[in-house]
């Protein structure tokens, strides 16, 4: 039978696997964006904030979902370089995930499709050097962005991310793991030098609006300003 247990290192290729099989159609349709979006929002939280990561494990020890973050993102960033380090510059990141070209100016994230055809002038793809810069770049990352993020972040300094495999969809496990993030969170927010701020935020892609409801279910209201950068944001007060 599953059940949800804490994070352990034996999961991650689970957990990398996971976010994989639930990405967007644009980042799933790309190669590169398929191969590096572990590193971008899975790796860093499970590998800096294991106190506030959960896995639903199947009964067998295999990980069908979890349900990752920090408890206080400005506390995450400050950890950065140890991500940087251990996982991005390992034989296997370095594999994953080129070392940005610059990290200056944050390039876009769709670019003009160079193989497009006459009548796929608009057709666009994901610009591989964006996600590489992203992952190289905490502030980019999770603190910075289009008007109103930095505020955001500010105010909700929790962030999680929640992806279960399809078969565990619609049972229910999907709220049952947010209340054990929010109370993993509520008591990291109790100790020295964690400031959780008014609580938790999350991201909604553009492409995946349809888990909104699901969100305000569980306490989650949207806040407005992520429709400048396509996506929706959403918050909980603790």
């Amino acid at each position: 039978m599953a059940f949800i247990r804490p994070f352990e290192p034996k999961d991650t290729e689970d957990c990398k696997f996971i976010c994989r099989a639930t990405l967007p159609p644009t980042l799933a349709a790309s190669p590169g964006g398929y191969r590096m979006a572990p590193y971008l929002w899975t790796l860093q939280f499970t590998h800096l904030s294991p106190e506030t990561c959960f896995v639903l494990d199947d009964g067998t020890g295999k990980v069908v979902g979890y349900i990752i973050g920090t408890p206080d993102v400005f506390k995450f960033a400050a950890d950065y370089p140890r991500y940087i380090s251990e996982v991005l510059q390992s034989e296997q990141g370095l594999a994953d995930v080129p070392v940005p070209k610059q990290l200056d100016k944050l390039e876009s994230f769709l670019i003009p499709d160079p193989n497009s055809s006459p009548d796929e002038e608009n057709k666009k793809i994901v610009n591989e050097q964006c996600m590489a810069q992203n992952a190289y770049k905490v502030e980019w990352l999770v603190l910075d962005g289009v008007e109103g993020k930095r505020e955001l972040v500010e105010k909700y300094r929790a962030m999680l991310h929640i992806d279960l495999l399809e078969p565990v969809q619609g049972q229910g496990w999907g709220r049952k793991m947010i209340e054990r993030f929010v109370e993993a969170v509520r008591e990291e927010g109790k100790k020295e030098g964690v400031d959780i701020g008014k609580g938790i935020q999350l991201g909604v892609a553009g492409e995946n609006t349809k888990v909104v409801k699901f969100y305000e279910k569980v306490g989650f209201r949207v806040y407005p300003g992520g429709e400048k950068e396509g996506n929706v944001w959403m918050v909980r007060d603790l």
